[in-house]
């Protein structure tokens, strides 16, 4: 077989078009972030779903084989080592054993048909701090006796919440631009010391076919949020919610450049949380500031739309 691949002589110009394929997708992936944003936000769309350009690396591959091209399998190195550098380091377990304190979040959904039972799974990660968002008036009294055997202080504010162990104070709504509240903050009395939890929950996006991506007012949000943090005066902050938007996406740069995922640094594969059915973004995060995170998971899927996640930290 290796006799006749060498002796062929279209084996170098079969493929010209999967090549071309194969090196656009690498460069499409190296260079997101020159993707612009200007016109229906389609640098922030991209990025919402970088990860998933990488399914075209085997699919070209097979092309490539059946076409029996050297070009197109030559080229096609492009969009692998692209990727490989980029999520790679997703592929690996980083969680660890230990740590000090541990922290969930679950956007629950305005139509969860069974909040008490949503509660109880969340509680059951053994978190010692619950954040829930979407939360509804009606809905609210459910939550609260579903939580209330395990935490013995909680705050709403809004449609976000916060349930925790230890004692709270200085808990107050934080003003992400938006007219209404859905974002809160609170300072957790912790047996390691003072910790700033902040949940929230950012405007949804939409894909629209007269408007693209229509992100504005999220990223609005998302700056005021990366204000908020920047000014709190406790020194570690871990923020909890539904931002509706990846670690990728540039419009949260208020945000992450500020603060660490738990899931990038210490989790095990990607942790998308949405939608529930078949998760393909992780746009409910858990970051930190000023603590080290040691492990970070998805828990099991409950009434929501979303998946809840948690990590553990270290003072």
């Amino acid at each position: 077989m290796l006799g006749r691949l060498r002796s062929d002589p279209g084996i170098w110009r079969r493929g010209v078009v999967l090549a071309v394929v194969a090196v656009a997708t690498g460069l499409l992936m190296i260079l997101h972030a020159q993707i612009p944003n200007r016109i229906g936000n389609v640098g922030s769309l991209a990025e919402t779903f970088l990860p998933w350009l990488g399914l075209l690396v085997p699919v070209l591959l097979v092309l490539a084989l059946l076409r029996r091209s050297a070009t197109a399998l030559v080229a096609l190195l492009v969009p692998a080592i692209v990727w490989l550098n980029l999520f790679g380091g997703l592929l690996t377990n980083k969680s660890g054993d230990g740590g000090d304190f541990t922290v969930a979040t679950h956007n629950v959904n305005a139509e969860n048909a069974d909040p008490e039972g949503t509660a109880r799974e969340v509680a059951a990660s053994g978190a010692d701090v619950v954040a829930l968002e979407e939360l509804t008036g009606d809905a609210v009294p459910a939550y609260e006796k579903a939580l209330a055997s395990r935490y013995r202080y909680h705050s709403v504010q809004g449609t976000v919440g916060l349930w925790s162990k230890y004692p709270m104070s200085d808990t107050r709504p934080v003003d992400i631009r938006l007219g209404w509240v859905r974002a809160m903050r609170s300072t957790v009395a912790t047996p390691s010391g003072d910790l700033s939890v902040y949940v929230a929950h950012l405007p949804s996006v939409r894909i629209k076919m007269n408007a693209g991506f229509t992100a504005s007012q999220r990223d609005t949000s998302a700056d005021a949020l990366g204000e908020a943090i920047a000014r709190d005066p406790v020194g570690r902050v871990v923020l909890l919610g539904d931002l509706n938007g990846t670690m990728n996406d540039r419009a949260l740069n208020a945000v992450t450049s500020q603060m660490r995922s738990t899931q990038g640094a210490a989790g095990d594969g990607f942790g998308f949380s949405w939608p529930a059915s078949f998760p393909m973004a992780r746009i409910d995060q858990i970051m930190v500031k000023g603590v080290e995170p040691v492990s970070s998971w998805t828990l099991p899927r409950t009434a929501s739309d979303h998946l809840p996640i948690a990590a553990g930290i270290r003072f």
